[in-house]
């Protein structure tokens, strides 16, 4: 999309070249044929380094955008993110796309819907009731049980097993919000890349990142009802049980190890070779190894036995 229709669109101005828009990124990642937005002051020193064609700034901001970026003015570019993320949104599925290849001894169930576009490698089994989006791929030797869902774009590797009911790739709970409590939703355009020898259990929902990949990395395994949210990654080998959450963004080092209902808000980065108990509520980042944490919010394992220990004694 040219710049001047996007302008129009979000009612902005703008001075320069009328550049072509291909989708939308991160200030980090963008590059010149694409367009990001600053929405929360912590990216402000981001801005003079980014490589993106446009940038959705306010009056406050506009000074930081670099000469080779074009600077679009609005009163909200949260808001503004949010009605463009629509436009740049691929279709929910490919239409005119290949027909979608199945690899050698692989087994289809009639009821299973496969999108065109899709590939599914060698030795894999495919259920009852599963759906397969367009450009999704699948390994070899995985299997997905009844009613799995894999939306458009996602990559589950080989040796994997998706058990029923678990969605892959649905979009994570983004929106907007304006002073009139009205809320716009943000079209999620990233995917999610599942790794080899994962196992998921049912009922579990993983979803796509707004721009980029939510990362279920190699080995990691994930019980039954679990959510996990936009942009996550989950490490290499890590373990969460039944019930558990993690907020958008968050990024769990390998091995670690999460009990029943415990969790993480987002925007956290979690060292490796961790363990938490369950109903643990990770509110921060996790910056050591090898550690042993319960309660809500967080704390040493033994400092939160003795103050449970304390406690019991005091309703005596």
């Amino acid at each position: 999309m040219k710049l001047s229709k996007i302008a129009k669109l979000i009612d902005a101005e703008f001075e320069g070249e009328d550049k072509e828009i291909l989708s939308l990124n991160t200030l980090k990642d963008a590059t010149e044929n694409e367009l990001s937005f600053v929405a929360n002051p912590k990216y402000v020193k981001d801005i003079p380094n980014s490589k993106a064609g446009a940038i959705l700034v306010t009056e406050a901001t506009q000074k930081y955008v670099p000469n080779n970026s074009t600077a679009l003015v609005v009163a909200d570019t949260y808001w503004q993110m949010a009605v463009l993320s629509k436009y740049f949104a691929p279709p929910i599925e490919d239409l005119d796309a290949a027909e979608a290849i199945v690899g050698e001894n692989s087994s289809v169930a009639t009821t299973a819907t496969i999108a065109k576009g899709a590939k599914i490698g060698k030795n894999t089994t495919v259920m009852a009731g599963v759906y397969i989006g367009s450009g999704a791929e699948i390994g070899d030797n995985t299997i997905l049980y009844p009613n799995v869902v894999i939306y458009r774009d996602c990559k589950v590797g080989s040796e994997c097993i998706i058990h029923a009911g678990t969605v892959v790739g649905s979009d994570g709970f983004g929106f907007a919000s304006n002073r009139l409590g009205e809320h716009k939703k943000i079209y999620h355009i990233g995917n999610v890349v599942i790794e080899d020898d994962v196992e998921i259990g049912s009922n579990t929902s993983i979803d796509r990142a707004v721009f980029g990949t939510t990362l279920i990395a190699k080995g990691a395994r994930l019980d039954n009802l679990i959510q996990v949210a936009h942009n996550c990654v989950f490490g290499k080998g890590s373990v969460a049980a039944a019930q558990s959450g993690f907020a958008g963004s968050t990024i769990i080092g390998q091995n670690n190890v999460f009990g029943a209902q415990s969790g993480a808000a987002g925007h956290l980065e979690i060292a490796p070779f961790n363990t938490f108990a369950a109903r643990s509520g990770v509110t921060k980042s996790v910056k050591e190894s090898g550690k042993t944490f319960a309660g809500f919010p967080f704390m040493d394992h033994k400092a939160w036995l003795k103050i449970q220990g304390k406690l019991a004694r005091l309703i005596k």
